[in-house]
Parts: C-alpha cells; sequence; structure tokens
C-alpha cells in the first residue's frame, strides 16, 4: 500500500497487529511534503514504525481515537497545516465557507482549537499514552500568546491541552529523536532535554525550578495584564530564537510553568535531500471522492529549500522554519521534478519552483561566526546585512538545470520573491522574466509609507518601484507583454487612513488595480500581533497606532480597491474623516 493507513481495515491489510504511531489532523490525508502529518509519518516511517494517520476525526467523543488501538508509542496531534481558527474564521470574525483542507473544500471538519480538542480526545481514549504536539498551531501557541478571535491572552496551548510534549517549528529531527527513545523505553517524561520541544512542569517542579542559564519570560498572568510585560516577553522570545545560541525559556502560568528547549538546528543539504527524497505518493488518499484545493494549488510545485531571513513583522516564518536557509541539492530537486513530469498525464508544467521566499536558495552568512552570535531578527531590515551572501548564481545554476529536464515545458516562480535580494543580480531578474513568468508574476510591496513598512520590516517603496522597473524592462526585452500582481496589506498596526489614502493615490496615479487584499488577521505570536494587542512597539516600546474599529478597517480596505463603484460611499466618509476632501476628485474621477 502506497500511502499510509487511516483506517483499521488498511491497518490490517498490512498485516500490523497494532500501529506504533497514530498522528492526528485537521486536514484532509494527503501524501504530499507540504502536508505536514504526511511529512512526519513519512519520516517515522523511514524510522522503521507502524504509523495511522487519523484524519478530519470527528470530535464529539472519543470513539474515532481509539479505532486504531492504543499507540505503542504516542499520538502525535496537528491541526493541520493552518491554525484552526484562522483556517475558520476571517479578519473580522466571520465563519469561512470553505476549506481548502478539506475534501471538496467544506467546511466545519475540524473543531475550533483543534489542537487543543484532539489532544483531550486523545487522553480520554488512552489516559496513559503519550501525547507530542506539533504543526503551526503548536508552534505559535507554545507561551502565552494573544488569540484575537477571543480578545484575550489565552496561555499556553502546551498547559491548555494537557499533552505531554510540544515540538515547534519543522519536527523532523524531533520526531525523530522522541520515537526512538520511546522505543528504547524511555518514559515521555525523561524527554527534557531534545532541542526544538518545550514541556510542561506541575506545581511542585514549578515551585523547585532551576534551570542554569534560563530566562524567566513574564508570567501568563503578568502578560496577560501588562501590556510592557506582554511586550518584553514577546521580545525575548524573538531574540532568543537563533538557535546557536538561544537559551532556555521559562513562562509560568497559574502554578505551573512551560519549559522551552533551544530550537533545533538547521537540516544539512543531505538531511533535506532525505526528508525531500522519502516516497511520496503527491495524491490524496484514494478514499477520497471530491478534490482538495491545496492539493491542487501544490501538486505541480516542488520546495528547493526552507526557512527565511526577512523577518517581516506579520509573518511566521522565521518562528516555524527559521531564518537560516536549508537547501536541498541540485540532484535532488533535479530527480523529484522529472518524477513529477513522468507522472500519468503531466501537463509538463512545473507550478512553482520555490520557497517561501523565492530567491533565498543556498544563501547565508559570509562568515558563519557571525551568524552563530547574531540576534538580528531581520537580515535584510533595515538594511541587507554586510555579513549576507546575497550570491544568486546558485540558484540561476538550480533554475538552468531543471529547464533542461526532459519533458518540462516550464518551470514558473509563481510568487515570493524578496525584491530587494533580487535588485543584487539583474541576471536573476532577466531570467525570471524570460523564462519562468507565465505573464503575471506576484510580488508584495505591501504599502509605500515609510513609516508603515518600518513597522512591518520591510524594504521602502523605491525598492518595489526599481524592481518593477527592471521586470518590465526585461520582460519587453524579451518580446513579452507581462504584468505584476501586487499585494497589499490593509489595516496593519502603524497605518492610519491618512497612510491609506496616500497608498490609494499612489495606486490610482500608476494604474494599479489591487486584486488581492490582504485584511491584517492578528496570528498567535507574529510581531505585528503583539503590536496590535499593546500598541507598543515590543523593542523600543514606543507607542504604534492600530487601526482596530471594524469601521476603519473597511474605509482602510475601500481605500485599497479605490476603483470599485461599491466603495465609494466609504471613500469619501474616509477622506472627509481626515479632511481630505480635496483628494476625492483625484480617486474617484
Amino acid at each position: 500500500m502506497p500511502f499510509l493507513p487511516i483506517t483499521p481495515e488498511e491497518v490490517k491489510k498490512l498485516g500490523w497487529d497494532a500501529v506504533d504511531v497514530v498522528l492526528v489532523t485537521g486536514d484532509a490525508y494527503v501524501d504530499h511534503p507540504s502536508f505536514a502529518m504526511a511529512l512526519v509519518g513519512r519520516v517515522l516511517e523511514a524510522e522503521g514504525l507502524r504509523v495511522a494517520i487519523l484524519a478530519q476525526p470527528r470530535w464529539e467523543n472519543c470513539s474515532d481515537f481509539r479505532k486504531f488501538g492504543r499507540p505503542r508509542l504516542f499520538f502525535g496531534v496537528s491541526s493541520g497545516n493552518m491554525d484552526s481558527m484562522i483556517n475558520k474564521y476571517t479578519h473580522n470574525r466571520k465563519i469561512r465557507s470553505t476549506d481548502d483542507f478539506s475534501t471538496g473544500a467544506h467546511p466545519g471538519l475540524r473543531p475550533d482549537r483543534a489542537t487543543i480538542i484532539y489532544s483531550q480526545r486523545a487522553r480520554e481514549a488512552y489516559p496513559d499514552a503519550p501525547i507530542v504536539l506539533g504543526g503551526i498551531e503548536a508552534t505559535m501557541r507554545r507561551f502565552a500568546h494573544y488569540d484575537y478571535w477571543s480578545d484575550k491572552v489565552r496561555k499556553s496551548v502546551l498547559l491548555d491541552s494537557k499533552a505531554d510534549l510540544l515540538v515547534y517549528g519543522m519536527g523532523e529531527r524531533q520526531i525523530r529523536e522522541i520515537s526512538s527513545r520511546l522505543n528504547a523505553g524511555e518514559k515521555i517524561q525523561d524527554l527534557r532535554d531534545i532541542r526544538g520541544t518545550a514541556y510542561p512542569l506541575g506545581a511542585r517542579e514549578t515551585a523547585a525550578l532551576a534551570i542554569p542559564g534560563a530566562l524567566e519570560l513574564p508570567s501568563a498572568g503578568e502578560v496577560a495584564g501588562d501590556r510592557v510585560k506582554f511586550s518584553a516577553a514577546t521580545r525575548l522570545i524573538y531574540e532568543e530564537s537563533n538557535p546557536f545560541n538561544a537559551k532556555v525559556l521559562v513562562q509560568k502560568s497559574e502554578g505551573r510553568a512551560v519549559v522551552q528547549n533551544p530550537p533545533a538546528l538547521p537540516l544539512s543539504t543531505e538531511e533535506m535531500d532525505a526528508v525531500y527524497g522519502l516516497p511520496f505518493t503527491k495524491r490524496a488518499h484514494p478514499s477520497y471522492r471530491e478534490p482538495i484545493p491545496a492539493l491542487e494549488m501544490i501538486k505541480d510545485s516542488i520546495v528547493i529549500h526552507r526557512g527565511c531571513f526577512g523577518g517581516c513583522a506579520f509573518c511566521s516564518l522565521t518562528l516555524h522554519q527559521g531564518r537560516f536557509i536549508q537547501a536541498r541539492s541540485a540532484d535532488s530537486i533535479e530527480k523529484e521534478t522529472a518524477a513529477l513530469l513522468a507522472m500519468p498525464r503531466h501537463p509538463g508544467n512545473i507550478s512553482d519552483l520555490g520557497a517561501p521566499s523565492a530567491n533565498m536558495y543556498a544563501m547565508g552568512g559570509k562568515d558563519m561566526a557571525v551568524c552563530r552570535v547574531c540576534r538580528r531578527l531581520s537580515c535584510l531590515h533595515p538594511a541587507i546585512c554586510p555579513n549576507l551572501n546575497t550570491d544568486h548564481r546558485p540558484l540561476l545554476a538550480l533554475m538552468r538545470r531543471i529547464r533542461a529536464v526532459k519533458g518540462l515545458k516550464k518551470a514558473f516562480v509563481a510568487s515570493g520573491i524578496r525584491m530587494d535580494l533580487a535588485l543584487q543580480c539583474g541576471e536573476y531578474i532577466s531570467e525570471i522574466a524570460r523564462f519562468h513568468t507565465g505573464g503575471q508574476l506576484k510580488v508584495a510591496p505591501e504599502h509605500i509609507s515609510p513609516k508603515v513598512l518600518s513597522v512591518m520590516k520591510k524594504p521602502p517603496v523605491e525598492v518595489f518601484k526599481e524592481f518593477a522597473a527592471k521586470f518590465l524592462d526585461e520582460s519587453k526585452k524579451a518580446g513579452k507583454e507581462q504584468y505584476l500582481v501586487l499585494y497589499f496589506i490593509s489595516a496593519h498596526p502603524g497605518s492610519t487612513l491618512a497612510d491609506m489614502a496616500e497608498l490609494a493615490v499612489f495606486l490610482k496615479e500608476s494604474g494599479i488595480r489591487p486584486q488581492q487584499i490582504n485584511d491584517f488577521l492578528p496570528a498567535p505570536m507574529e510581531l505585528s500581533t503583539s503590536i496590535y494587542f499593546t500598541g507598543l512597539d515590543p523593542f523600543t516600546l514606543e507607542p504604534v497606532y492600530v487601526p482596530k474599529k471594524e469601521t476603519e478597517r473597511r474605509m482602510q480596505r475601500a481605500l485599497l480597491q479605490y476603483y470599485k463603484p461599491e466603495n465609494k460611499p466609504l471613500i469619501i466618509k474616509a477622506l472627509h474623516e481626515i479632511n481630505r476632501a480635496d483628494l476625492i476628485k483625484r480617486l474617484l474621477n
């Protein structure tokens, strides 16, 4: 059977009398490395373990959690590829009509705060079975955090779920060590020295807590009631995110505590190749009768690296994937490309040859000794670090090699280009325009206001203007009529109505009509979310304006889409509110 089993019948067909690990996920089961449970499942399978996937279980009672029997080693619990609250609710707290990670995009197949609910049901099913949390929801909620949907600070998901251990970040290394040590007879309570994990302490252990060199964050109660202490906790969490110099972090909560070990070290190229070389089918489980939209989006894409050193304030990448780039070898990527193209009825196109930031492949510090002691949150803001190697030649060589693979029609770079990096290499922009764009290239300037971009930790608008000019010029040289699809964020901390009006005028006079608008949604643990909750920059403690009222958020969005007739009343209202009625004709005529 090419898939990991998702039913007791499939387990029986494999001849297993029991399973070692049950992986619980809020997503439908797709055997693709972009789906976390498939990735973890294949890693554990490669260790010789019997792994079953419990995909989108019913959570009203624990019967689904018993269908594989008690896992010999542990339950691995995740909400899925997204935080369950972001998956279900929009920025204005309305229930979404679809779920892209479910068959047929059907909503309602996972509970709110899925990590907590799944963990509780697993505990009810088998009280003595170890429970290990993982995934993006666990990662970003591992300490006390601001929860936008309840509009309050919640304690660590580790304590709320009553789980035994939490894996944060990309978890291949951690999950291998956890399974190996449990398999060797150790108890889950003994696994407190693994990088990239956090564990809970009971009241007695907390009272006697003494970890040499550990840093104590303000407690959950303190951050809930004091915005300065919330900011201080945020600052410490981010400053202690470099795996080469991070300290153990401790946060007390109602007499208990959460202890976080330093992050896992980055995977080597050989380790990345091994992970992505596992026998993924790249398909949804055959029992599903309807397509899964998230798979349709990425089924023809290839990940070339992971991690991001951009450090954007509204992004969780650094805390989840790390700031050190972990690249696959060209051999590994070429092999996956050839295998993908050889699949029956494949159209011959790679939909995205990239990663979270497409043009960071094989980049890193010129002197790693400097990187090992660095505490900067971004290698690109406020300016490109002089120790950063921005050489695009390895990426260019990879792109050329992939273009030569037999059967390939085109390998697109769909999005994620970091424009300030691309400007370091005109040849890269030229090749993107000539060979890797299908008429439209997505880029994300996000705003034009220097003040707002500084809060976002994004480069100034001049970077976008220079990149746009060069890309369009290279497209023209190649004899192609190509366009940029631009992404902007409305109602981000720091953005006033006046700032958004300035952006609207810029868009109107530049002939830009944004189709894609990202309404700022405060996701747990992000820097922007800390600012949203506290109104303070967590590093300087200087006040930052935060647009919280729904009426203003709607006006900011309307200004971004100034060209829509239905937005006219809101635009007029916004411009009168900031005493800029003189802009009405410029925007609406």
